[in-house]
């Protein structure tokens, strides 16, 4: 960070250890280009119940493992923002390299709403949410609410984690600089 942390409005410094001479604010392209560069997991996070919905989502971190906490951080507009606020719950599916049709297919705003979305989909209710998870992830795990926090046009989700579980020998996806990669993990053959 340059001086108390902002960057001059649609300028790249040439030198990060020379101090701004002005502070402005950061503009959102600004700000969505800097954190571009920054490599993220993908997740499909989803509710159960009456307000059963899924939603793409990389704004996901562990936050405590004693207690076991994660966040999300969800636009106020969303209709995921919603359904959590009234199910007072979530689930996370974090999606393996081969899953990137579900990561764009749950982005669309287009596809059908309420259960309907996961009609056709390979998924099973957590015992705790009832929220589905993916079949095929990486990881999963189901929360409950236990603190919502202003951030701006979002709110953050603390979750308390219920269940968690893994699956081995899979390759992560990835979301760096605007498109999905295939990232670390087991060797495509399966081997090693």
């Amino acid at each position: 960070m340059i001086g108390n942390g902002r960057l001059p409005v649609n300028t790249r410094p040439t030198d990060v250890r020379t101090p701004a001479t002005e502070n402005r604010a950061v503009l959102p392209g600004a700000l969505r280009e800097t954190m571009a560069r920054f490599a993220t997991g993908i997740t499909v996070m989803t509710t159960g119940g009456e307000y059963v919905h899924g939603m793409t989502a990389n704004a996901f971190s562990s936050v405590s493992l004693e207690p076991p906490m994660v966040l999300c951080c969800v636009a106020r507009s969303a209709t995921m923002h919603e359904a959590i606020t009234v199910t007072r719950s979530f689930a996370v599916s974090v999606l393996g390299a081969e899953q990137e049709p579900l990561a764009r297919y749950f982005a669309n705003k287009s596809r059908p709403r309420g259960a309907e979305q996961f009609h056709g989909l390979d998924w099973q209710p957590g015992p705790f949410t009832g929220a589905p998870l993916l079949a095929g992830s990486l990881a999963w795990l189901e929360c409950k609410l236990a603190e919502q926090y202003d951030g701006g046009d979002h709110s953050i989700f603390l979750g308390e984690v219920l269940a968690a579980d893994w699956a081995d020998d899979r390759q992560a996806l990835l979301f760096y600089r605007g498109a999905f990669h295939r990232g670390i993990g087991a060797n495509p053959d399966g081997i090693g």
